[in-house]
């Protein structure tokens, strides 16, 4: 009521004021900042390992507890960690005292990420590092199928064409399809035919490896035309696998993948 009271009192005060607020109205709105989600301090950062193949209690044992003794001795203000392990995928969530600068967290957790890389399993990738803020919280879930399609089929559809298709969505990030089965070669070993023929299963991995390189040849001049040469350094079919000659053995004869495992 008092404030009534004055406003009878003095009305061309108010007046004044009213008018004011008219005039500032358009600047405060023009320069208030917008945004889809409020800027919120949450001082939480994911680390997310990928190896395809490993369990999860492997994932556990080999990666995930020497990574937190390493986290632990070399980041600051680290209040805990929870960490989650599945097939091929385990993410740890590093959780960080309210003070902290979560710039320096990123640069010093995304610093120890590359060293603690020979302690891990050998042919493994740097973890994706996540800031979480309230614009990566997951707002839609996208699922496809089909009666028709096989697995294979599903993946590169989701991977190729509807993920590229919304990428273009101003703000939006989209990560990779979850599940169907991502095109890979596969070398089933047979235990027994490794064991006869004296061979290891590293052995096997080496002879792959080093005959499966993608090397640039360049081009060779022949008269007045330049042709581009193409080496023959890596299969161009699964079924090619089976031919790559593994080891000589004893008595002179070459052994090939075929002789002790099953490409597919």
């Amino acid at each position: 009521m008092w404030v009534v009271k004055i406003a009878l009192s003095r009305p061309y005060t108010f007046i004044v004021l009213a008018i004011l607020i008219l005039l500032a109205a358009p600047i405060v709105i023009l320069r208030t900042p917008t945004d889809i989600f409020p800027n919120i301090n949450i001082p939480v950062i994911s680390v997310i390992w990928n190896f395809t193949g490993l369990s999860p209690d492997q994932m556990e044992g080999r990666m995930i507890s020497p990574y937190e003794r390493v986290l632990t001795t070399t980041v600051n203000d680290i209040e805990h960690i929870e960490s989650s392990s599945y097939t091929g995928t385990a993410v740890v969530k590093v959780y960080f005292q309210p003070n902290v600068k979560i710039d320096l967290a990123i640069a010093q957790i995304t610093a120890v990420s590359q060293p603690v890389l020979r302690a891990l399993p050998p042919g493994i990738f740097p973890p994706g590092i996540l800031k979480y803020d309230a614009s990566s919280v997951p707002i839609l879930q996208l699922g496809i199928s089909s009666d028709s399609l096989s697995e294979q089929q599903l993946y590169d559809f989701g991977y190729n064409f509807i993920r590229t298709q919304l990428a273009n969505v101003e703000g939006a990030t989209f990560p990779l399809p979850y599940g169907g089965r991502p095109r890979q070669v596969t070398i089933d070993l047979d235990p027994r035919a490794l064991y006869a023929q004296g061979i290891s299963a590293e052995e096997v991995v080496q002879a792959v490896n080093t005959q499966s390189l993608i090397l640039p040849s360049g081009t060779v001049k022949l008269g007045a035309q330049e042709f581009a040469v193409r080496l023959n350094s890596s299969p161009d079919l699964v079924s090619a696998f089976n031919r790559l000659p593994v080891k000589q053995s004893k008595n002179n004869t070459t052994v090939y993948v075929s002789d002790v495992a099953h490409v597919r």
